[in-house]
């Protein structure tokens, strides 16, 4: 995905409509959590529902007054630190929207999409669940 070139469509899209805004998030990898190393992420995703489940929450929030444009897309695969993520992407009549519908499709995607996230770090293998980290059975 070409990062500027959807930043410039939504606002090219948006902004003849009365919008004043996007917000982006844009989530990575992190390179330490707590006090051990991460390697890599692996994303997994439960298709074709994942794939569903982001353009149900897209929907949603297109449907919220105020909002013109919202689009979200996630990686998968094997990730190393810093590589992008997550990307969602919320174009508004103004920031106050814009900002809390961003939040919430982000906490919608983090817990509603089954994408499985197995967290690598130099002290094992964890399962990535909404907030928490179970330890991988060997």
């Amino acid at each position: 995905m070409d990062l500027n070139k959807e930043v410039a469509d939504i606002i090219s899209k948006a902004a003849p409509r009365g919008g004043g805004g996007v917000v982006i998030f844009v989530g990575f990898v992190k390179g330490r959590v707590g006090g051990a190393e991460v390697q890599e992420l692996q994303y997994e995703a439960y298709e074709p529902y994942a794939s569903q489940k982001i353009a149900e929450i897209e929907q949603w929030a297109r449907g919220i007054d105020g909002v013109l444009d919202a689009r979200i897309y996630h990686r998968v695969g094997s990730l190393r630190p810093g590589d992008h993520t997550i990307y969602v992407m919320v174009a508004g009549i103004n920031r106050d929207v814009a900002f809390a519908v961003a939040r919430q499709a982000l906490e919608r995607v983090k817990h509603e999409v089954p994408i499985f996230k197995l967290e690598r770090r130099d002290d094992g293998d964890y399962w990535v669940v909404g907030d928490g980290r179970r330890v991988k059975k060997q």
